[in-house]
């Protein structure tokens, strides 16, 4: 940003995004916007040649496991514990209207 962060420069960009915004809050969201800028300048002055670029802090592999077929329940053991059953399937309530 080449000019200077201002009072009238929050209220504009406060307009633009249809936000309105009372002095008090135009004063309190300057100062809070000049100490992140001034943190992004701090971050900007960094000497990062000899940093490698990359996608995430820390080496990551496949975390998902291997799809092996385990023991399972029978239908019947689960459906029995159910409140309401229907046809071999969960019956729960319509969540879309009538299902007429």
């Amino acid at each position: 940003m080449n000019q200077p962060l201002s009072q009238d420069v929050v209220a504009h960009i406060a307009s633009l995004a249809r936000i309105d915004l009372s002095q008090d809050e135009i004063s309190h969201f300057t100062e809070h916007l000049k100490k992140i800028l001034d943190h992004v300048r701090q971050l900007e002055d960094l000497d990062l040649d000899s940093v490698e670029a990359m996608s995430h802090p820390y080496p990551l592999s496949n975390v998902l496991r291997d799809d092996v077929v385990g023991p399972t329940f029978e239908p019947q053991e689960v459906l029995v514990q159910a409140p309401d059953v229907a046809d071999g399937q969960f019956r729960v309530p319509p969540i879309l209207g009538d299902p007429s």
